[in-house]
């Protein structure tokens, strides 16, 4: 359709249309795109129009398609067009519009300018605003990039002295944001089903994972059935990870990944790889005052009980006696699949197991006269 035939149409529809103010939003369908334009539809034949930079990225790739519904806001009638913005920034972020904006809880772009003290100075067009520290972004992290220098959206939550004094707000389009995706979420997502995420944040105890907009946490137990102790040596910021959704509570707004979930896990095959009586070498990953565990594969560990340690010695200190990271060879005492538990007991390395062996089968192989083996033999 011509530029002209829309002139035409717009005219025709604005006097038959209850007339928009500006700031008016909008709930509406994409009837056509071009180049630069993005139409609207309005009521009956009539259609607004949008600036289609508004809906572009930064690699030049539009995020809207045809028939997709849309929130704008009007902000005026122009040449036979009704013009729309889905934010309002650079020459549309003049007092007027900026009031409109406070009124109607339109968002604002603007770029975070400095900080200054308690906050953020962010300039809005040729205005400028401020935006406490507690309104920048979910929360303060000390892995978070600092935002000075960023384009970001606002919700302006005070609007005085005629816009000499404005105060906004990023974390309320961030809370908005949330809600939709927590509303797009509880249709899909289900406990036990796998799902793929992105690393947006590290902390001690586990990790934020971006879940379709929403930020879910991999707790740090729940990221390997090996045990983590710094999370950064296995995680990064913007890795994409596969985990298994294992607890959701929408009321508290909170979701608990699990990486470990989708490995196999070894207690299913426990007792027949580790049946009692059988020897085994394994590390010793936790000492404890009653014990040290040893894990003899990744997400099985057993443990060695004080007493197989101290045998008589009563003053017996294990934290001094065991350290994390030490080989001992054992045997499987007790397995208890149901309640994964393995109790262990300490024995003789399988090194020393070979060299005796060989001395009770090859006596003639050893010339001189040996003690040990002397004493193996009597045992026989």
């Amino acid at each position: 359709m011509e530029s002209n035939n829309f002139a035409e149409m717009f005219e025709k529809s604005l006097t038959k249309m209850d007339r928009l103010t500006p700031g008016q939003s909008i709930t509406t369908e994409i009837v056509a795109i071009t180049k630069d334009t993005i139409f609207l539809q309005l009521s009956g034949k009539s259609e607004g129009v949008l600036d289609a930079a508004e809906l572009t990225d930064d690699e030049g790739k539009l995020s809207a398609a045809l028939g997709d519904t849309i929130t704008a806001y009007f902000l005026s009638a122009k040449n036979g067009e009704l013009r729309f913005t889905t934010r309002i920034s650079g020459e549309t972020a003049n007092k007027e519009m900026l009031e409109n904006a406070w009124r109607n809880g339109i968002p604002v772009e603007g770029v975070v300018e400095k900080e200054i003290k308690g906050g953020f100075e962010i300039k809005i067009g040729s205005t400028r605003a401020f935006c406490p520290f507690s309104q920048m972004g979910e929360r303060r992290s000390e892995n978070a990039e600092p935002p000075v220098g960023k384009h970001l959206s606002f919700k302006i939550i005070e609007f005085k002295e005629n816009g000499r004094n404005i105060l906004v707000s990023n974390r309320a389009i961030l809370d908005e944001s949330r809600l939709e995706a927590i509303e797009d979420l509880q249709k899909t997502l289900t406990v036990g089903m796998k799902i793929t995420g992105t690393i947006i944040d590290l902390q001690k105890f586990g990790a934020f994972v971006d879940i379709g907009g929403f930020r879910a946490l991999l707790p740090i137990s729940e990221i390997s059935l090996d045990r983590i102790e710094d999370i950064s040596s296995v995680l990064t910021v913007g890795q994409t990870i596969d985990a298994e959704l294992l607890q959701i509570d929408w009321k508290a707004e909170r979701v608990t990944l699990s990486m470990k979930a989708l490995e196999d896990d070894p207690w299913k095959t426990a007792r027949e790889k580790y049946p009692v009586d059988s020897k085994h070498t394994g590390t010793v990953v936790r000492v404890t005052d009653f014990g040290a565990f040893v894990s003899l594969e990744p997400g099985l560990d057993g443990l060695l009980h004080i007493s197989e340690l101290r045998g008589d010695d009563r003053s017996y200190n294990i934290k001094k006696s065991v350290t994390l990271g030490e080989n001992f060879t054992v045997i499987v005492k007790d397995i208890d699949i149901a309640n994964k538990r393995l109790s262990l007991k300490k024995v003789s390395s399988f090194e020393q197991d070979k060299t005796a062996q060989q001395y009770l089968d090859n006596p003639s192989e050893n010339e001189t006269y040996n003690p040990f083996a002397a004493l193996l033999k009597k045992k026989k």
